[in-house]
């Protein structure tokens, strides 16, 4: 028996963009493609220091003043980048924080061959073995400065991995993470994020 696969025309430009994902699913579901296939297709982060939309422990949490964690980088991992990534790129920003938010990672240069970074990957050197680089956080540190709200509601931390069309952004060691975001911005072929959560 033959299948059918329904084409639908939207002519409300607005509609279009809400039907993109749906749309993509039921074409890989009338090429014998099953949803769990489709999904795992996708470029996506993983980790096991953090967790979806859960609180963020201790260890990764910043280490100075009345914020007392280990500030170890998080592990993370991904998978299925886009075709014709030449290198990756991370950050981790802080969508809460009042004014225009704030930078507490971004680090830049990470190989195209590299699909991971171990726990603590900014302070132990591994990062500056693979040749990459890391911003100036807003806490006025290089490297990762973790989670250190203001006491009271929890804010919302975004871990994004960035697959990029360049190997090398010609970004220093230190340099502002706002400079960072922008160059990244500029070579970005996809990527994939998650958010998890910290309150004091």
């Amino acid at each position: 028996m033959r299948s059918r696969c329904l084409v639908v025309s939207l002519a409300s430009p607005v509609r279009r963009r809400q039907y993109v994902v749906s749309a993509m699913l039921g074409l890989a579901l009338c090429a014998g493609y099953g949803p769990r296939a489709f999904a795992e297709d996708l470029f996506s982060l993983n980790s096991t220091s953090f967790r979806v939309g859960g609180a963020v422990d201790s260890a990764q949490v910043f280490n100075q003043d009345d914020c007392k964690g280990d500030n170890r980088s998080p592990q993370l991992s991904w998978r299925n980048a886009p075709a014709g990534t030449r290198g990756f790129a991370i950050t981790i920003f802080d969508e809460d924080a009042p004014g225009r938010g704030w930078w507490h990672w971004a680090v830049a240069g990470i190989p195209a061959s590299v699909d991971r970074l171990p726990e603590n990957a900014s302070s132990s050197g591994f990062l500056k073995k693979l040749g990459a680089v890391e911003a100036r956080n807003d806490f006025d540190t290089d490297g990762y400065g973790g989670p250190c709200p203001p006491a009271g509601k929890p804010h919302r931390y975004v871990v994004t991995v960035y697959a990029l069309n360049s190997a090398d952004l010609r970004l220093a060691q230190g340099r502002p993470a706002l400079m960072f975001d922008h160059e990244i911005g500029t070579a970005t072929l996809g990527s994939a994020r998650m958010v998890v959560t910290y309150g004091r």
